[in-house]
């Protein structure tokens, strides 16, 4: 390959457009074929990306349970009957 210091200006305007259209190509590919992007191919280690909205369409995600405040409060009075427990007998933990 050629320095790029040795080449013209026009021969890197050119060669800056031919990237630019390799670059488009490549990111229309992965549009028809599905990917999110091209360096989807290449990626690393790591944790995966999540899944798009599209493919997750049909599967429904579980809802979140709600506790009610009366749960709530039955929990936080047993807590503080818990640590009222542990101070009466002198303990600073449980």
């Amino acid at each position: 390959m050629n320095d790029l210091q040795s080449l013209s200006a026009a021969q890197l305007n050119r060669a800056a457009n031919l990237k630019e259209k390799i670059e488009a190509l490549e990111s229309e590919l992965a549009s028809l074929l599905g990917s999110d992007s091209p360096a989807a191919a290449k990626r690393g280690p790591g944790r995966p990306k999540k899944p798009s909205i599209a493919s997750t369409v049909g599967v429904s995600k579980r809802k979140r349970r709600r506790m009610s405040a009366a749960g709530r409060a039955k929990i936080a009075a047993a807590a503080r009957a818990r640590w009222a427990k542990a101070k009466k007998s002198g303990k600073n933990s449980l």
